[in-house]
């Protein structure tokens, strides 16, 4: 403030405050705080009884919500749960294999076709998984922000991540001869999505967070934590630019997948 003592140089404004209206502090004690601060700000500890040139506007009162630990979990949780699709995923194809997979060569049934269903299965799996966690999670309370089509949204981020998670489980799948030991490898790609790309993360330090950014299950957690969380619209920039890494990590890791395990995995 170049004249806090010359008023016919000052511009007059007005600050809106908003308040929560079920916080009896708030709605009496801010306002006079906050004008302290102000008159402070500009004329230092020894401020004149004197009129400033920034008043505080009427406070609109708004009803605060209170966010408990569920609510910061529950985002996590989705990718949580599909995880786990790349042991399910190994475990299945192993056994397959182990049975005499290579009999579909005398079938109708093309490579191709046995892969898409496995593919098609898994993600049948994942949409089961979700909605049974979903519909738990509403029964004891939880109710995201967004309307239908956020939950829309968050189904088909949680389905290109499944795919994802197939792949992983077509990779372990070729390099393992027994449903046991698919069991074992497959948690070299579920314990870092774990760790650092769910719910478990919000307890780990902002190395660890930032870390969490070179694992795909992240990239569905901060997506559905902007939809259910923060209430961000379909087109938000953020939740955009998740599904699009999703989705080219998605290509990748299947593609590799379904190559490694039809060249190598016996079909």
């Amino acid at each position: 403030m170049k004249s806090p003592n010359n008023s016919n140089l000052w511009v007059n404004t007005t600050a809106q405050l908003s308040l929560d209206s079920g916080s009896m502090f708030a709605t009496q004690a801010v306002p006079s705080i906050i004008q302290q601060v102000l008159i402070t700000t500009a004329y230092g500890n020894k401020a004149p009884t004197v009129s400033l040139h920034i008043q505080i506007g009427s406070p609109s009162l708004v009803e605060a919500s209170q966010l408990t630990t569920f609510d910061y979990f529950a985002p996590g949780l989705f990718a949580f749960a599909t995880i786990f699709l790349t042991m399910t995923v190994a475990q299945s194809l192993t056994e397959d294999r182990g049975k005499g997979l290579r009999r579909i060569q005398y079938t109708p049934t093309s490579p191709n076709e046995f892969m898409i269903s496995q593919t098609i299965s898994s993600m049948v799996a994942a949409v089961i998984q979700v909605s049974l966690i979903f519909t738990m999670a509403f029964l004891i309370g939880y109710r995201p922000l967004g309307g239908p089509i956020s939950l829309i949204l968050a189904f088909i981020t949680v389905l290109i991540f499944s795919l994802c998670c197939v792949g992983f489980g077509l990779i372990t799948a070729t390099i393992v001869k027994t449903p046991e030991a698919a069991t074992g490898i497959s948690f070299i790609f579920i314990m870092p999505q774990m760790f650092l790309g769910t719910f478990v993360t919000i307890g780990l330090s902002s190395t660890t967070q930032t870390a969490g950014r070179f694992v795909p299950s992240y990239y569905v957690t901060d997506a559905l934590t902007s939809l259910f969380l923060r209430g961000a619209p379909i087109s938000s920039s953020a939740i955009l630019i998740d599904i699009a890494v999703l989705s080219i990590v998605r290509a990748m890791v299947l593609i590799l997948g379904i190559a490694l395990f039809k060249r190598y995995g016996k079909l």
